[in-house]
């Protein structure tokens, strides 16, 4: 019989035998919630993209960066923290220049992993060591669906994306914000979003990282989450957030601001140079390498300065731009190939690893599949502990789209069966089976099949794995018409986990009480 043959003979029998029909029925085009929630190991080697002497020259060339031009910082406060420490630091230019000894001894203080608890201490995650995080779109301005296609965001719009991140039990972490509120005023938002991550998800959620207010207020509407007060999580980090550094070379009043708020108060920031080869980095993939792990390196020493051992992440976010139109590219080769050059990279410093999941594309289509795929891959081979924009970005970080949402839940869970370990043992080499089969015969009937076969295979919530026919006769629907439907079935059963009444009317009050003192007596 030739493979040809073969794989006809599969369909035939499992359409003609009693009770296989139903199996393949079962495992087609499922709207579930998938596989349960659950912590993931990635088991498997990581890649070294990078040869021994590749990677100590990066490393030596950022180290000299540092040491002869160094790192633009606007806040006063960490000029003299970082002076204090020993840091050359020219008052008129605000440049500090950091001396190699002095960096990589504080970055040595910095833990290779640590957890972070949300209000539901079953949904506790690992950051670092060989755990993989996966975490919900951040930030976009716009969100999009194929009903009502691409428009600015709404607190409505961000609701629903929240609830989609916590029913969706592939995501392991909710953004601050998966969508821009821009219903709301500015000054207050965060408030809602903020309240809104705890009220619907009880998964771990980030902080908007722009100043010390809106860290302070996260800090503590966490910790009436959690039963405590702000100082009881300090050391037993409840949240975390995104520093980017503004590349080339400069650190902002307000992120500095919001990380140094962040390490005194324990919580873990993620560590990120915003680096573009071709515009915010030199054009070359060396070049951009030695850069961003220079801005990473120097940032992450200032948390060790504040605080030694506080919880840090090292992250990477290098790609390139379409030197057509100036346009950033995300999903690339060069961006892949940079995930993993960073991964290699936080490995040697022993530093929990970010990257993110991200593609160009305007629409989901075939190049948002594919940049996606190609930009998990990257994240897996590279070792990425968390895995930002895991779900949802569309259109180079502009975009939340909700049917992107539930292609990529499809890509997150098959990696997370990807990353599950085969077992090897008497049952699953299934000699008897083979033997009871014989030359020529199928398994469809066999009692080993039958004990497995509805946990065999991983089973999706959005792939039709129906025949054409099949298929034609049900609608013919594509995969994106498919994820239209998901998400809103999704919607409409969601009920969001439980909350102590007290609880919530203690971040109630807690947000009038804000709102008041930023917009006025007036404010809701």
């Amino acid at each position: 019989m030739s493979e040809r043959e073969g794989r006809q003979h599969a369909r035939t029998e499992g359409r003609s035998r009693g009770g296989r029909s139903e199996m393949r029925a079962r495992r087609s085009g499922s709207h579930g919630l998938g596989r349960p929630w659950a912590r993931l190991e990635n088991r498997y080697p990581t890649w070294d993209i990078l040869s021994a002497d590749q990677l100590e020259a990066i490393h030596d060339a950022s180290l000299t960066l540092l040491e002869t031009q160094g790192l633009e910082v606007l806040c006063d406060e960490a000029l003299a923290t970082y002076k204090a420490a020993g840091a050359e630091v020219d008052a008129a230019t605000r440049m500090v220049r950091l001396d190699r000894d002095l960096v990589l001894g504080l970055v040595a203080k910095a833990p290779e992993r640590f957890n972070v608890t949300p209000r539901n201490p079953d949904h506790r995650v690992e950051i670092g060591g060989r755990s993989i995080v996966f975490g919900g779109v951040s930030g976009p301005p716009n969100v999009s669906d194929t009903d009502r296609g691409r428009r600015p965001g709404t607190y409505e719009d961000q609701c629903n994306l929240i609830k989609l991140l916590g029913a969706l039990n592939c995501i392991h972490s909710v953004s601050s914000a998966p969508v821009e509120a821009q219903d709301l005023p500015a000054d207050t938002r965060h408030l809602d979003a903020c309240y809104a991550n705890i009220r619907y998800t009880d998964k771990v959620f980030l902080a908007r990282g722009i100043g010390r207010q809106r860290i302070v207020d996260t800090i503590a509407m966490a910790a009436i989450a959690r039963g405590q007060t702000p100082e009881q999580l300090d050391g037993d980090p409840a949240i975390m957030t995104v520093i980017n550094v503004n590349s080339p070379r400069r650190v902002d009043v307000e992120m500095i601001a919001g990380l140094t708020e962040m390490v005194r108060c324990g919580q873990a920031p993620i560590v990120t140079p915003f680096t573009l080869m071709g515009a915010m980095t030199p054009v070359t993939m060396a070049g951009a390498l030695a850069q961003q792990n220079a801005e990473a390196l120097a940032v992450i020493a200032y948390t060790q300065i504040l605080r030694p051992g506080a919880p840090v992440v090292y992250g990477g976010f290098t790609s390139n731009v379409d030197m057509k139109s100036g346009a950033p590219a995300f999903g690339t080769p060069e961006y892949a190939q940079a995930v993993i050059a960073g991964g290699q990279l936080a490995r040697r410093y022993r530093l929990p690893y970010r990257s993110s999941n991200v593609n160009a594309a305007n629409v989901v289509d075939a190049q948002a599949a594919y940049e996606t795929q190609n930009a998990l891959w990257a994240c897996i081979l590279g070792g990425a502990n968390f895995i930002h924009h895991a779900g949802g970005w569309m259109e180079g970080g502009l975009v939340a789209s909700f049917e992107k949402m539930i292609l990529d839940a499809e890509l997150l869970q098959q990696f997370a069966a990807f990353l599950t370990p085969m077992v090897i043992d008497d049952q699953t080499l299934a000699l008897d089976a083979i033997r009871e089969v014989g030359p020529g015969g199928h398994f469809f009937g066999v009692g080993h099949t039958l004990e497995r076969y509805e946990t065999a295979f991983y089973e999706p919530i959005l792939s039709d794995w129906r025949n054409y026919e099949s298929w034609k006769l049900a609608g013919a629907e594509t995969a994106t018409q498919r994820a239209n439907a998901t998400w809103k079935k999704i919607l409409a059963e969601y009920e969001p986990p439980a909350i102590d009444p007290g609880v919530d009317e203690a971040l109630k009050d807690y947000m009038a009480r804000r709102k008041r003192a930023v917009l006025g007596k007036d404010a809701a």
